[in-house]
């Protein structure tokens, strides 16, 4: 866009780069941060009050509300599917691979929707609740806040399918991991970026197991620390923290861990292993502040993934099945 700025700006060229424009922000024109100004004023306090409350209560919410978010994203946009139940007529993504057993928050979302239905029935979406919360989360456990649009609608059903093809698994080397995300629109550094989000949150034995046991590249003392804990059988269901030094601030430890081999995951420590990533994740050890932008406006990004707007989808009164 910055040829823009260069050359005579004849009539001709504002029609050009103005109809081209309209064409890249035609995509989330009809989401709009104030959607909810007068329809529901305190929509965004409610939201913000319940999600403390339950990160107060329990700080690892934080991290389970970002990760719905994202991984209702990654499926079909954001509209909300992740939180359907299974029905007669499909099978929602609740069982799906990376969600059975480990996704979480739901009754927090349940309870916000409750809240939300009582002062303005019908309005509220439940993808924008999921939004919402996951920008909320992040910002109680002291990372980064941005203006979140609004305006999304409530898809009508779920794929377990595409939660158990389009998710990234924690197996998945650097190429696998870059090409899920480019598959989404986003560039390896956006990748490394949402990356960060494993500064807080805790996961299972089973999703690191493997690299525990098998792997060169993780440091010796940390991965005996984590043995007792996740042994080579049993203790499927142990939890360790994503991010080892501060697993409850939104920081960018994660990044310094993955310099010292101590990135949880075999996906983590892909992102610092000699590739192409590495650059990135040390700039994001040396500044802070980068990091926060980045992953500020990469999530920003994401919870503009395929929205349903308009008169597509709907407004579900419960989250957890259509209307």
């Amino acid at each position: 866009m910055g040829s823009y700025h260069t050359g005579s700006c004849t009539p001709t060229n504002t029609k050009i780069s103005l109809s081209l424009f309209f064409l890249l922000v035609g995509a989330s024109a009809q989401l709009s941060s104030t959607f909810y100004g007068k329809s529901c004023p305190n929509a965004l306090s409610t939201i913000k009050s319940a999600v403390n409350s339950a990160v107060s209560k329990e700080a690892r919410m934080g991290a389970s509300l970002l990760r719905l978010h994202f991984h209702d994203c990654f499926v079909n946009g954001c509209d909300a599917s992740v939180l359907l139940d299974d029905t007669a007529n499909f099978t929602g993504e609740k069982t799906a691979g990376p969600n059975a057993n480990s996704l979480r928050g739901f009754d927090v979302i349940n309870t916000i929707k409750s809240q939300l239905e009582s002062l303005c029935p019908k309005v509220v979406s439940c993808a924008d609740i999921l939004t919402v919360a996951a920008r909320d989360s992040i910002v109680a456990l002291g990372g980064p806040t941005y203006t979140v649009p609004l305006g999304r609608r409530d898809s009508t059903t779920a794929s377990l399918s595409a939660a158990n093809s389009n998710i990234p698994a924690p197996t998945l080397n650097l190429s696998g991991l870059i090409t899920a995300f480019s598959n989404k629109g986003f560039t390896a550094k956006e990748l490394v970026a949402l990356s960060g989000s494993h500064t807080i949150g805790q996961v299972r034995c089973t999703s690191f197991r493997a690299r525990l046991y098998n792997e060169t590249n993780i440091s010796d003392s940390f991965a005996t620390s984590l043995k007792s804990s996740c042994p080579t059988r049993g203790g499927d269901n142990n939890l360790s923290p994503l991010d080892v030094t501060s697993p409850t601030s939104f920081d960018n430890a994660y990044f310094r861990n993955l310099v010292s081999q101590k990135g949880l995951l075999h996906s983590d420590q892909q992102l610092f292993s000699g590739g192409s990533t590495d650059s990135q994740v040390k700039a994001y050890v040396s500044n802070p502040a980068t990091f926060r932008a980045d992953f500020a406006n990469a999530i920003k990004k994401m919870g503009n993934l395929s929205p349903l707007t308009g008169t597509k989808g709907q407004i579900r009164t419960d989250c957890r099945k259509v209307n």
